[in-house]
């Protein structure tokens, strides 16, 4: 029956150990008892019998000491036996276990396409890593630090470890399949560099990239870079709206990240799609779905915002949604 306890190999290693304790402290006492030797001597036989070095006895053994030896010799070389079972174990199903996971993780990447990829994993990339796992977006994580990937590893987040600009560390994240990139590097130096060779590598990448400074955001649009955003700056923005409009943030925070199952979404309409060339109050789309539409962006990059009914809906164009979250995939599954 199984109560719980599990025979692990660290446990096994353990309870092995303790075994070999458990027999010295026989053998002495035995030696000691049966042929009544001091402490050192019944040590040092008990020692060379556990070992099988055969130094040859102290002095010359009684039958019941003869008989206790051939006991202690059989229990230390069955000890010895299931200690150098524990540590193989141990060692090679720790290696084994890694070098599998790993194995399986790389396979699951080389499988992903249109996927995201965060570049650095620290307090911006985690927080995008966070949002991405509540919407159960496929993502890859580039991270250096020997640590987080640790914890990567603990929490199955798909990651590959090393440099984020360089170019193996990219193809080995599916740079070449991926849908967006997200660069969230601590230096603008690396996310310049970054940006300007995932764009090299893939001239489809959306890329977002991140900037501390203002001077930041030409550099990286030059080198590639569809969005820029500063962290500091939104953070500020923000704070300014809190204290102004206090009602209108916290409506924001809390359809957005709160999971009450109200939320944004942004879909292109296909070629042939049944709602193109109409109108949106005769699209239906709001009867039907139940969602609203905020936003129009023409491909041209003009973005109409909160759309008059009469506005028509082209191929190419790009619908900013707000509903609920079953809604919103309802849409989304119809648009392809």
């Amino acid at each position: 029956m199984n109560n719980g306890f599990e025979f692990t190999p660290t446990r096994k290693l353990k309870f092995a150990l303790m075994a070999l304790i458990l027999l010295l402290v026989i053998g002495i006492i035995g030696f000691i008892i049966i042929e009544n030797m001091g402490f050192i001597e019944a040590l040092y036989m008990t020692v060379i019998t556990l070992s099988t070095v055969g130094f040859g006895e102290v002095t010359p053994l009684h039958p019941a000491g003869r008989i206790f030896v051939i006991f202690l010799i059989i229990g230390g070389v069955t000890n010895a036996a299931f200690v150098g079972s524990a540590i193989g174990q141990f060692i090679i199903e720790g290696e084994l276990k890694n070098i599998l996971g790993r194995k399986k993780m790389e396979t699951h990447i080389k499988k992903l396409s249109n996927h995201f990829i965060i570049a650095g994993y620290g307090r911006v990339g985690r927080r995008v890593g966070e949002e991405y796992l509540r919407r159960r977006v496929p993502f890859v994580v580039i991270e250096n630090d020997n640590q987080i990937c640790l914890e990567l590893e603990k929490t199955r987040i798909p990651f590959v470890n090393g440099p984020a600009t360089e170019d193996e560390i990219l193809l080995a994240a599916g740079i070449n399949r991926a849908k967006a990139l997200v660069s969230t590097l601590p230096s603008e130096a690396d996310n310049v560099y970054l940006a300007l060779t995932a764009r090299h590598i893939n001239s489809n990448l959306y890329i977002i990239a991140r900037a501390d400074q203002p001077e930041g955001e030409k550099k990286l649009k030059r080198a590639g870079a569809n969005s820029v955003i500063s962290p500091h700056i939104l953070g500020g923005i923000r704070m300014a709206m809190a204290s102004l409009r206090p009602n209108v943030v916290d409506f924001m925070q809390m359809t957005a990240f709160s999971g009450m199952g109200l939320g944004f979404e942004e879909v292109r309409i296909p070629e042939d799609c049944r709602f193109s060339g109409k109108t949106l109050i005769d699209s239906g789309i709001k009867a039907e779905f139940g969602v609203t539409v905020i936003g129009i962006k023409k491909p041209s990059q003009i973005m109409q915002i909160n759309p008059s009914p009469s506005a028509v809906i082209e191929s190419g164009d790009i619908l900013v949604l707000v509903g609920s979250n079953e809604s919103l995939e309802k849409v989304t599954a119809e648009m392809g």
